[in-house]
């Protein structure tokens, strides 16, 4: 049986976690987001973890190889027989690398498919210095979907906020970082000639649909 592993990349505000858990829905593969993953992982107290919590309370990044076994342990459970797509990892070459060898020692595969969601920086910073949310997590952005009273929600009429990271020098350091961090990334994918470049700028469904059809191309999946 063949398997279709796929990871979606793109920049902070390009909307990577509705298009993943969208074409995830679609393909009936999991969507495995990595901070989903160490939420669970601390929740439940696993070995793995504990052993996050330890770095993260001594305020280190987890290292590599914590993140990895995470992946490899997720991507071992039953639902993932057909395949995944994955969104936040890897983010460095090294764990890219890691991950091919999961990959192939566990599947006897490879990644087929790596979308990556384009979108111009002054874009990024208008989406995302655009968002408020209220204490229930509701959100709502000034330009595309504001709410009815200014700063109250609609939902549960608590008072909005703007998060840190929507502020705009957060952003345009966020973007930095991405970008030092995936530019190595998109290389080292576009070399195995699986990166497809998708334009962001559009409709959440003109992107999920293009998205679809690049995965399917690059995985040989039927409509």
């Amino acid at each position: 049986m063949s398997q279709t592993f796929v990871v979606l990349i793109g920049p902070p505000g390009a909307g990577k976690g509705t298009q993943a858990k969208i074409a995830a829905e679609k393909l009936q593969i999991p969507h495995i987001s990595t901070g989903d993953l160490f939420r669970d992982n601390l929740k439940n107290q696993t070995e793995l973890g504990k052993t996050a919590q330890t770095y993260m309370n001594s305020g280190q990044l987890v290292p590599d190889e914590v993140t990895i076994a995470m992946v490899a342990d997720r991507i071992s459970c039953p639902d993932c027989a057909k395949g995944a797509l994955l969104d936040g990892f890897p983010r460095t070459i090294a764990q890219a690398e890691a991950f091919d060898k999961i990959l192939g020692e566990q599947f006897g595969t490879s990644i087929c498919c790596v979308p990556l969601i384009d979108l111009a920086n002054e874009v990024l910073v208008s989406r995302l210095s655009g968002r408020w949310m209220c204490p229930q997590g509701h959100v709502f952005h000034e330009v595309n979907n504001p709410p009815k009273v200014e700063g109250v929600c609609d939902v549960c009429g608590l008072t909005l906020y703007q998060r840190e990271d929507d502020k705009t020098e957060t952003i345009l350091h966020r973007i930095e970082v991405y970008e030092n961090q995936t530019a190595p990334l998109i290389d080292y994918y576009e070399k195995k000639g699986v990166l497809n470049r998708v334009d962001g700028n559009r409709t959440i469904d003109e992107v999920s649909a293009d998205i679809l059809s690049v995965i399917r191309a690059g995985c040989g999946l039927k409509e």
